[in-house]
């Protein structure tokens, strides 16, 4: 709601809300941003693809991880300028994570007000999915930022009727989010509830159509491309009903803000934007995912914004309700909210922020590998993925042999390299007086179930005997001695 203005008066700026809810959401980032120097797998994979030349990052988009090209590519040419180190990895994550805060209170302050504006973009960084993203050397902060920016455009030309110009940064900001991650799209049908909630003229539906085409076709051969490597979200289990309470929460809260919105219906309103960018994506992927599994919360992490929406207004709607009561004690609900919300989260935060908050440390284990290994020692990984940590620290590992490795990441096009076949591993293995095993600590291995990763534990079980073992943070590496039979 727009405040009286008397004559003469101008009205107050516009930028200081999404400027401070930017540098609110950038704090939230920089702090504990290193996670006291740890690396997870996730992270190591973009770490790894990213420090190869332009030219192999291309040769191994056409056997694996296309969906996230733009990203490997961008964060190649971060790490040529700025060097390979953490900050570099995460900070484009806290900055465009920032930048979606400021989007969401922009588009707050046009639906509800300043007070809905500020509530909307303060509590975007505290939610607890956002504080782990917002620190994720991964692109879903990035897609986060350009579904902002796309929503809020969307408001715009809606509200004001704006020129072609804007249909046409509203199209490729969806384009720029299916090209980091074609999932985004699902922000479209999102987009499109709220047309039909606002009932929009017949001329709105044509721009908007022409729009959401164009930046479907630009999406599209990416879509296509990458089903042939579908094998790589194999890992992915079903659907199960656990998995729907934490989307049935963020349901229920958003609904609540709805209810407290009071939205007319033919109006745009923060509910008739926020619900539908909350609920569309995550029924949707929960569809999706009855038919191939795919049900995972980074998948969706745009639809937050929705959820953010939602509570500014509700906090907005709460500062209105008690100004005309308690006029001194009103603007003090928003501080005191998000100070509450704060505490309330405060141990998660800490969590979030620390090694334990992953499955495992890529960097630690790599301590250990240089503290064990000696002249001469072999080097094998089960499962061949975590070849990961020797990519991203090739110094802990000067002058260990990587016995069974037949073709690198790099020469293959792939993450983790092409390996020599079972009775090659078996051959090589028993040629050595002491292997250095690197795999997963039990808590959070998988079952061995690769041909060649048995091959390597059969051999360790049966002809060498462990004399060394270190175990942190998720890995785990073993010093394995030949043992001379009779």
């Amino acid at each position: 709601m727009t405040p009286h203005l008397t004559a003469g008066r101008r009205p107050p700026p516009v930028w200081p809300v999404p400027l401070l809810c930017l540098l609110w959401t950038v704090a939230l980032g920089v702090w504990g941003l290193s996670r006291q120097h740890s690396l997870w797998r996730d992270e190591a994979a973009t770490w790894q693809v990213a420090e190869r030349p332009t030219a192999e990052i291309w040769h191994m988009l056409a056997h694996v991880d296309a969906v996230h090209g733009l990203y490997y590519l961008l964060m190649h040419g971060l790490f040529e300028v700025f060097g390979a180190s953490t900050t570099t990895l995460r900070l484009p994550s806290v900055f465009a994570m920032a930048v979606a805060a400021a989007c969401v209170s922009v588009t707050g302050r046009r639906l509800a007000g300043t007070w809905a504006a500020l509530g909307a973009g303060l509590s975007l960084g505290l939610l607890p999915a956002v504080q782990f993203y917002l620190q994720e050397g991964r692109p879903y902060a990035l897609v986060t930022a350009g579904a902002a920016i796309s929503t809020l455009l969307l408001v715009t030309v809606v509200m004001d009727r704006g020129p072609v110009t804007r249909w046409a940064a509203y199209a490729g900001a969806v384009l720029l989010c299916g090209l980091l991650n074609w999932l985004a799209l699902m922000i479209l049908p999102a987009h499109a509830a709220t047309l039909l909630w606002t009932r929009a003229p017949r001329g709105v539906w044509t721009r908007w159509t022409a729009a959401a085409a164009a930046a479907v076709a630009g999406v599209l051969p990416l879509v296509l491309f990458t089903r042939s490597q579908s094998e790589q979200i194999s890992w992915i289990p079903p659907l199960t009903w656990h998995m729907l309470i934490g989307p049935a929460v963020l349901l229920a809260v958003g609904g609540l803000g709805a209810l407290l919105d009071r939205p007319r219906a033919g109006r745009l309103s923060a509910t008739a934007v926020g619900l539908p960018l909350l609920a569309v994506p995550q029924l949707m992927l929960i569809g999706l995912s009855l038919v191939q599994p795919l049900f995972l919360d980074r998948y969706v992490l745009f639809s937050l914004l929705g959820l953010a929406l939602l509570i500014g207004t509700a906090l907005g709607t709460a500062v209105r309700a008690a100004a005309p009561r308690f006029p001194r004690t009103a603007p003090w609900i928003l501080p005191v909210a998000v100070a509450v919300a704060m505490a309330a989260l405060l141990p998660q935060s800490l969590a979030k922020r620390s090694p334990a908050s992953r499955v495992d440390d890529v960097f630690a284990v790599a301590t250990d590998v240089q503290r064990l290994k000696a002249p001469g020692d072999a080097v094998v990984f089960v499962p061949a993925a975590r070849r990961d940590t020797e990519l991203v620290t090739p110094r802990a590992f000067t002058g260990l042999r990587d016995i069974a490795l037949a073709e690198s990441p790099q020469e293959s096009g792939t993450l983790k390299g092409v390996e020599a076949g079972c009775a090659r591993i078996r051959t090589v293995m028993l040629a050595q007086r002491r292997i250095l095993l690197v795999t997963d600590m039990a808590r959070v291995a998988t079952p061995v179930s690769a041909r060649r990763d048995r091959t390597k534990v059969s051999v360790l079980r049966k002809y060498f005997t462990p004399v060394a073992d270190a175990q942190v943070r998720g890995r785990r590496v073993t010093v394995y001695q030949r043992v001379e039979r009779p």
